[in-house]
């Protein structure tokens, strides 16, 4: 029964997160003097009503389900990463910086080499975090978001410095790669293959966590360190891999953003959605399989926010207004975990006070 109860807590909270983020937002938006209820409609509309609004949809997905493997892998080892950002960036810049460092085969040997470099890149943006966790005592939380906002200052020196394509006037980038080592789209569909990326790798991660004497290990230190310590498991080791292999999904997210979307590397890849990526770990529960429709469901609402703001006249970013609603209502449920149930039932079993109960005569 416990077990049953526990599932069925894992599911209900963040879903009555998520309605609870859709009613603050309503809220907010009948403040400004529009219809809420026109809003819900329009925002799932946007996201999935027709094949165009789908497809969309997916494209901003692919990489919010990379980002949030950065923060989930690393959750199930005990550690609490929020530098997805950094690492999306650093894997965007060695995937643009590849070409000028050497020669790369054309076609999709080229490809896999950017694309390597890339999740290189964020696996040591990241290992690093870990490893200052581990052998410094440096809070995890703290320097990954630190080690954030050194890489997009290392990002602008080198776009708008050595790196800076001549012709890039307005907008700094670097030169654009080769067209036959870009990632194209899935045939028939207007959607690249970084979304085929995501959707594997939340597998492979599960995989891993859940069938695999290694993510066995990892579990077992998240969940209680000095046990794992106690059984001689090499938890340092075990950490530090597991956020190596978070930063490369981010950074792998991306050289996918430079090769499949933007063709090089400029400000348009420092686009928030490292941190997005922590909102869709949360509310999935750092559970990779769960990474999948939450990335989704995210990537809709970021769609939809154009469409809020040609039918509605709302700003295009007001659908950051609801992600911030729902961080911090997934973040208070916190608080039920392990009472959702046990309240529901107190709730049911408390009589209701009887009229006249205990009056004198």
């Amino acid at each position: 029964m416990s077990d049953w109860r526990d599932t069925a807590e894992s599911f209900a909270l963040p879903i009555l997160a998520l309605v609870g983020g859709l009613l603050a937002f309503g809220v907010f938006v009948w403040f400004g003097g529009h219809d809420p209820v026109e809003a819900w409609t329009l925002l799932f509309r946007g996201a999935f009503g027709d094949a165009f609004s789908l497809q969309n949809t997916l494209t901003r997905a692919a990489p919010l389900m990379l980002t949030a493997l950065c923060v989930a892998l690393p959750a199930r080892a005990g550690l609490t990463i929020i530098g997805g950002e950094g690492a999306l960036v650093v894997g965007g810049l060695a995937c643009a910086a590849l070409p000028y460092a050497m020669a790369l085969p054309s076609g999709m040997a080229g490809s896999a080499m950017v694309l390597a470099a890339s999740a290189a890149a964020g696996a040591a943006w990241i290992a690093l975090a870990g490893v200052l966790r581990q052998w410094r005592g440096v809070n995890e939380t703290i320097s990954s978001l630190l080690l954030g906002y050194i890489a997009i200052s290392l990002f602008k020196h080198f776009v708008e410095g050595p790196l800076r394509d001549p012709a890039s006037l307005n907008k700094p980038s670097t030169l654009p790669l080769d067209e036959s080592i870009r990632i194209g789209a899935i045939a028939g569909y207007d959607v690249h293959w970084g979304l085929a990326f995501g959707v594997v790798l939340c597998i492979l991660a599960a995989l891993w966590l859940g069938a695999s004497t290694h993510g066995f290990a990892t579990r077992v230190v998240g969940g209680n360190l000095r046990a794992a310590q106690l059984v001689g498991l090499p938890a340092r080791r075990l950490i530090v891999t597991a956020c190596a292999l978070g930063g490369a999904a981010a950074g792998l997210a991306g050289g996918i953003e430079v090769a499949a979307v933007h063709t090089a590397a400029n400000a348009s890849i420092i686009a928030g959605l490292g941190y997005t990526g922590i909102l869709v770990s949360f509310v999935a529960r750092h559970h990779p399989l769960a990474i999948i429709p939450v990335a989704i469901l995210f990537g809709g609402f970021l769609a939809a926010g154009s469409l809020l703001q040609r039918r509605m006249g709302l700003p295009d970013a007001s659908v950051q207004v609801l992600m911030g609603f729902s961080f911090v209502i997934i973040l208070a449920s916190e608080a039920l975990r392990g009472r959702l149930f046990g309240l529901l039932a107190f709730k049911v079993a408390t009589p209701a006070p009887v009229a006249g109960k205990g009056a004198t005569s």
